[in-house]
């Protein structure tokens, strides 16, 4: 069956579809249905079945005689450690590490928070929890004391597995005195923690309290998988940029499972056996659904990378990991390409390598700009899929369907909706527009399995956030347009469509043009407050490495070709060339916080952030034009 009839089969027959596709799964009780919408608009998926994530992500594999295959590749640059780990010793290790924490007490339903580097014993604490039963929540290692005791008191875990630090290039970041400050500072106190004491620093462990990751596990039972019923939180994870009161993400058992196994073969086009790689981290919602959990569950390989796209030790490490490992499909971010782009603009490090083994390239977790969709085909050979997607979802509104039926790629398109997923185009009173006008991106309700039944102890919150702007659909927070085709262009964030004098205009569509330009690796456009116009576009425009062009004319060339593709009424007069962009962790733009700055405004300090001292760079480069007074 091609796309289409897939697709129209899932919203048309969503019960037989999704009863089809958790045939894939072992249940330890099949579903008696699929969809339980007693609730509605809570919906839940496969609710009344047992089954087990860490059965069907490890043990099964071995059952199935292929014990001998590697589950998880650790390449890490910083350290240079290479290591391989089959699915029997992964067994093993999780067998243990779940035994020990079930000889301390923890139970089916307990917390776990897990605040840990990239390294394989992340995914393996991940695994024990849910081997048990217990729901864990990867808070992104490093992560400032005071957001990490926000989420101890939100989720109130009974144990916290750590590490004694995380390694950067150049420096060591201290784990172990973030974890220390943050139990001292949260209400909520847990029972004990576990902590991996790495080479490059072995951390002081308190008494009574803190246990060393190896004696803990020493001498222990082994544990057996606990049984869940499908709506069983398997995780929590607090979608990043979190400002206040923490939103926990709960992703249900049953639905995640059978989603992200459909997911590897349809989208990814990966096979059972083959190496899957996701250039991410285990703390956002790419390392839940495509570090750990669905390469592992479909029977892939699945590398745990420890490095940086440049600087480790420099912008071909990405193509050695590639051709080293035989990588099939690799997944990453826009912004890790624009790194390399910056440092290599030509791409001549690629040629060091083989990389004829890959199949294509999959960007997530913000807008792909076509300049760095087509320096990627050029460099790379191989296909470039955009697709798109949210913590919420927990995998793929929108892609390429290239395991099923690959389409023709459209720059700038993420492509079509995945099956379940009913995607439309809202205007403000929540009817659909005609294709090609913008509007807010949102989803009919049900959503389809692996996405978000609620907020953990939010469900108020959840509905409010998610459900109540357009009753009967959930509100994606994304702006943009269907075109003629039925393909999607997601435009900016419902807050990036600026208002310039009446007009609703996509910041996206600016920074597509900007990016156009030969010397610019990376840019940003951001609407500042204009007492004429409402709201005037700014653009930041990052050169690439060994640019020796004069910044002024740069300017003037990009606000011509902006006047020039979009037209006047974008009034684009304001750039500014800056070293680097504030982005969090995960490498998406922090535009609301410049956008403060731009109008003088006060504004916190996300946890989230890569370096807060780029917001002293972009509010003097502002200062300069005349804004941020």
């Amino acid at each position: 069956m091609g796309y289409t009839e897939v697709y129209e089969r899932s919203l048309a027959d969503p019960e037989g579809f999704w009863m089809e596709a958790a045939e894939a799964i072992d249940w330890v009780k099949k579903p008696s249905k699929a969809l339980f919408d007693e609730a509605a608009p809570i919906y839940e998926w496969y609710k009344d079945a047992e089954v087990n994530a860490c059965w069907n992500a490890v043990d099964r594999h071995v059952a199935a005689g292929r014990g001998a295959q590697t589950a998880i590749i650790h390449d890490s640059p910083v350290t240079g450690i290479k290591q391989k780990i089959n699915y029997s010793q992964l067994r093993s290790r999780v067998a243990r590490l779940a035994g020990a924490l079930r000889a301390r007490g923890v139970e089916k339903g307990d917390r776990v928070i897990i605040y840990m580097p990239m390294v394989p014993e992340a995914l393996e604490a991940m695994l024990a929890c849910a081997r048990l039963g217990a729901v864990h929540s990867v808070v992104f290692g490093g992560f400032a004391a005071h957001e990490l005791a926000v989420r101890i008191d939100d989720c109130t875990p009974k144990a916290i597995i750590g590490a004694s630090c995380g390694i950067e290039p150049g420096r060591v970041v201290h784990y172990k005195p973030l974890l220390d400050g943050a139990i001292e500072q949260a209400k909520h106190k847990p029972d004990f923690c576990v902590i991996f004491q790495r080479e490059e620093e072995v951390a002081k462990l308190i008494e009574g309290r803190d246990y060393d990751w190896h004696a803990f596990q020493y001498g222990v039972e082994p544990a057996d998988c606990v049984p869940v019923s499908g709506d069983h939180p398997a995780y929590i994870l607090y979608t990043s940029g979190t400002t206040g009161a923490p939103k926990g993400v709960v992703r249900a058992t049953a639905g995640h499972l059978v989603a992200l196994n459909w997911s590897m073969k349809n989208i990814y086009n990966v096979n059972p056996g083959e190496v899957f790689w996701a250039a991410s981290d285990v703390g956002w919602v790419v390392g839940h659904s495509y570090i750990c959990y669905g390469p592992l569950i479909h029977g892939n390989t699945t590398i745990v990378f420890e490095g940086k796209p440049v600087g480790t030790p420099d912008a071909g490490t990405f193509w050695r990991v590639i051709s080293e490992h035989k990588v099939r499909s690799f997944f990453t971010a826009p912004t890790a390409l624009r790194a390399i782009k910056r440092d290599d603009p030509k791409g001549e490090l690629i040629g060091n390598y083989d990389i004829s083994q890959l199949r294509a390239l999959y960007l997530a977790g913000e807008r792909a700009d076509p300049d760095t969709i087509e320096w990627a085909q050029k460099v790379m050979q191989v296909p470039v899929y955009d697709h798109w997607w949210q913590t919420e979802t927990g995998w793929a509104i929108a892609g390429n369907p290239a395991g099923m039926q690959a389409l023709p790629v459209k720059i700038g398109s993420p492509t079509v909706a995945m099956p379940g997923y009913d995607v439309c185009i809202l205007d403000e009173g929540g009817h659909e527009v005609a294709p090609g006008t913008l509007g807010a991106i949102a989803v009919k309700l049900p959503l389809p399995p692996g996405t978000l039944p609620t907020l953990w102890s939010a469900e108020g919150r959840y509905r409010k956030s998610y459900l109540t702007t357009f009753p009967g659909y959930y509100e994606t927070g994304d702006a943009g347009m269907k075109d003629e085709d039925g393909y999607l262009w997601i435009m900016a964030r419902t807050d990036d469509v600026i208002n310039v004098a009446g007009h609703r205009l996509s910041t996206g569509a600016m920074e597509e043009v900007l990016a156009g330009h030969p010397d610019v690796a990376e840019c940003a456009v951001i609407g500042a407050a204009d007492a004429l116009k409402g709201q005037a576009p700014v653009g930041f425009l990052c050169l690439n490495t060994g640019s020796d062009r004069d910044r002024a004319e740069v300017v003037r060339e990009v606000v011509t070709r902006v006047r020039d593709q979009i037209g006047p009424v974008a009034a684009f007069k304001l750039a500014v060339v800056v070293e680097r962009l504030p982005k969090t962790r995960s490498g998406k733009i922090l535009r609301g916080i410049m956008v403060k700055i731009a109008d003088g405004q006060d504004y916190k300090m996300p946890a989230t952030i890569d370096d807060p001292i780029i917001l002293d760079e972009i509010k003097s480069a502002l200062q300069s034009i005349g804004l941020a007074k």
